[in-house]
């Protein structure tokens, strides 16, 4: 089985920090979010994954590279165009089964649906109470999907897709992509996954629902630091381990065994990510990155970017990679 993540975007509601790095790379709850997503697929049997990238690709593969140890490849989409376009362009590499998932989706649930399943093809969703910003599908009483709504105008249906999908036969795909682009049925000009899964469906394809217990988004800022106070209650909490000399810890938070803190007050959900900095500070419902260093500052509902710098700051704060934020610290 081969996992296939498109990941070729530029992140553009995740800048600043998106400049520097691609939005995989993102660090919530003291691990890039792709960390998280690979994760979560650590219990199956798979061949090959397949990343999509684009801007700042050659970081993802080095991550990759030093993190892990699987078979990968690299494909790069510099036509942003659409998923189903990203996907297309790894056709050579595509036969049997295969998942595709969405880079900015962190989830937990029980993946050994797929092993099991009589569907042609899986789509992962999740209720919600407001579904119009998403996608969702349509069931008929056999639990089949007869219709994929990208975000549709009503509230009646909350079966919302998160961006996991699996697929029995991979080059059914490829060939319902091939006809979509060539209908050109584009969505604000790109080619959307969900025509191509309904081109499937009109073919004969059996699509089903799996449920996921949970379902986490990393596309915005603020749902970076939801995301990560949900981990942080959920096991990525260290604030036993964390305890040191001139601090105070009000859980959850993760502080790095390398980060450096002290005359600080760290908490609740916060992170101080590996080598950062933080001196006569508090730091609250924030993420520090790698090699943040932070004085004099009290934070919340920030995000300080890699080897940033804030000083005698008191504010909520949005500050990109290598960036300086200074308000006359002698420090």
């Amino acid at each position: 089985m081969k996992v296939v993540i498109p990941m070729a975007g530029y992140g553009k509601r995740l800048r600043p920090h998106t400049f520097a790095r691609p939005k995989p790379l993102i660090n919530v709850a003291g691990q890039p979010m792709l960390k998280h997503l690979l994760d979560a697929l650590s219990g199956l049997d798979i061949d090959e994954y397949i990343f999509i990238v684009g801007y700042l690709g050659e970081q993802i593969e080095e991550y990759v590279s030093t993190h892990f140890n699987f078979k990968a490849r690299y494909v790069v989409q510099d036509e942003l165009i659409g998923q189903a376009h990203a996907i297309y362009l790894a056709r050579a590499y595509l036969q049997g089964p295969a998942i595709v998932l969405f880079a900015d989706t962190i989830f937990q649930a029980d993946l050994s649906v797929i092993e099991h399943t009589d569907a042609d093809a899986l789509a992962f969703v999740k209720q919600v109470d407001d579904p119009r910003r998403f996608g969702v599908v349509e069931v008929n009483d056999q639990n089949l999907i007869t219709r994929f709504v990208e975000k549709p105008d009503s509230m009646d249906n909350k079966n919302v897709v998160i961006g996991l999908y699996y697929i029995r036969d991979s080059a059914h795909m490829i060939r319902a992509i091939e006809k979509q682009m060539q209908r050109k049925q584009m969505t604000k000009g790109e080619f959307y996954l969900a025509d191509a899964y309904q081109i499937m469906i009109e073919d004969g394809a059996r699509f089903k629902t799996a449920n996921v217990d949970v379902w986490l988004d990393c596309g915005k800022p603020e749902t970076v630091r939801a995301t990560s106070r949900w981990l942080l209650d959920h096991g990525y909490d260290n604030s036993v381990e964390a305890q040191r000399d001139t601090i105070t810890i009000i859980p959850p938070v993760y502080i790095h065994p390398s980060a450096r803190v002290e005359h600080a007050i760290i908490g609740p959900y916060a992170t101080i990510s590996a080598g950062s900095e933080v001196r006569f500070s508090i730091i609250r419902d924030s993420i520090l990155d790698e090699g943040a260093y932070v004085s004099n500052s009290l934070l919340d509902d920030s995000l300080i970017g890699r080897e940033a710098r804030v000083v005698g700051r008191y504010d909520k704060l949005n500050v990109g990679d290598s960036s300086t934020i200074d308000f006359g610290s002698k420090d």
